[in-house]
Parts: structure tokens; sequence; C-alpha cells
């Protein structure tokens, strides 16, 4: 079993004038119920955040001393801090692969894709690239889909059931993104991947069909990038 932090829920909230999240995440103490949406009492501001597809936010508590390292000892540099549901220590984007299942408490989830970091964590860590600094550092943290919804309480770890992809990792899939970002084979291999996002699986559609990368702009600094 992959011992786990705290379950982590958040409601939307202002974050800057005009502007909501439910980045904020708190700790709970008690069960919740783990359905195809998400947890019950977490919320997104923007439903492309959210859905059956990101259902559970995952990050890996390790990055955040390579983070503290690079930006000094903001408080935001703590579990929680990129607004994940859940957390452990030693599962990261170069082990973990889309279509890893886990047992969570009486739920089954599985990896659906990885985060792709949007502007709200330039206002987030008051840095204005944090997003683009998250992207090129490969330390994204994923998301999963609820195969079979349940109760999770406190002191539920991950228990590995069933891995259908395993070459596929979520460090493979950054470097198809972000580096090697118009390698046919990979693109074609990506969009024919069944247990990944269909919203990913498009991605690599589109690139195959233009042979041009989109535009992050909107993505990474949004309202505030100009």
């Amino acid at each position: 079993m992959i011992p786990l932090g705290p379950i982590r829920i958040g409601a939307v909230a202002p974050i800057a004038p005009g502007v909501l999240s439910a980045i904020g995440k708190h700790p709970m103490d008690q069960p919740l119920w783990l359905g195809t949406e998400g947890f019950e009492g977490n919320s997104q501001a923007d439903p492309r955040h959210g859905g059956p597809e990101k259902a559970v936010h995952h990050y890996d508590a390790g990055h955040y001393p390579s983070w503290r390292a690079d930006l000094g000892d903001l408080p935001q540099l703590a579990p929680g801090g990129f607004g994940e549901n859940l957390s452990s220590l030693g599962l990261t984007e170069s082990g973990v692969a889309v279509g890893d299942r886990f047992r969570l408490g009486a739920a089954l989830i599985e990896v659906s894709q990885a985060r792709q970091p949007c502007w709200k964590l330039n206002i987030r860590f008051g840095i204005p690239d944090m997003a683009r600094r998250v992207q090129d550092s490969a330390r994204t943290g994923w998301y999963y889909r609820v195969i079979e919804p349940g109760m999770v309480a406190p002191g539920d770890g991950l228990v590995l059931a069933d891995r259908c992809a395993p070459d596929w990792t979520l460090d493979r899939l950054w470097r198809v993104l972000y580096r090697d970002r118009l390698n046919r084979a990979e693109l074609a291999a990506m969009a024919e991947l069944a247990v990944l996002s269909e919203g990913w699986r498009a991605l690599a559609r589109r690139r195959l069909d233009n042979m041009a990368v989109e535009d992050w702009t909107a993505r990474l600094k949004g309202q505030r990038g100009g």
C-alpha cells in the first residue's frame, strides 16, 4: 500500500480581483464519498479543470523540496499547494503510467492524464511564469478517473490493482507534448491509447493533421498575460 496524506477538498473562492479558483484545498478528517466527478464537497471554478477525466488530482509531495530549492521557502510550497486532492511520497511521473488502476478505500481509480498547468498558478504563487515553470519541470502531477465510486476514509492508501499501458508513463507523455512535439510515431501511438483522456488523444490527432503545435499562451498566461 502507498500511504497518502490527508484528502484535500476546496470550494470556489476569489484568488485575485475578478479571478475565481478552487485551488485552495483543506485537509479532511472524515470519510468522503468519491464519485465520478470527484470527492464530495470538492469544486472547480472552471469546468475544464474538472469532470470525469479529472475527478481527482494527485501530486507527489516529494516535489516540494525541489520547488523550495528553486523558489525559496514560499508558504504555498507544502502539500496542497498545487491544489491536489491526494499527495504521497515516492509515486512520481516517471513511474506512474496512463491506465494504472489503484484501489483507494472502496473506490477504484485510474490514471487518465497528466496535469497541464494553467495561468492561475501564476497568481497562486505570485510568480508570473509559474505555470510555465511547472510545465518545463515535468513536476505536473496527474489526474484520475473514477472506475468504481466508493467511500474513502482517512488513512486509506493506494493499492495498485492493474497496469494496462506501463510503457506510457507520464514522463513519456510529457516528452511528446513539450519536447519531441512533432514525433509522428509517438503522436500516432498517443492518439490510439484508449486509456488516455479523449482530450489528449484529440490533441495528438490535431498535431498529426496539422504538423503544428498548439498555442499555449492562453493556458499559461491567461487574461493576465497580455
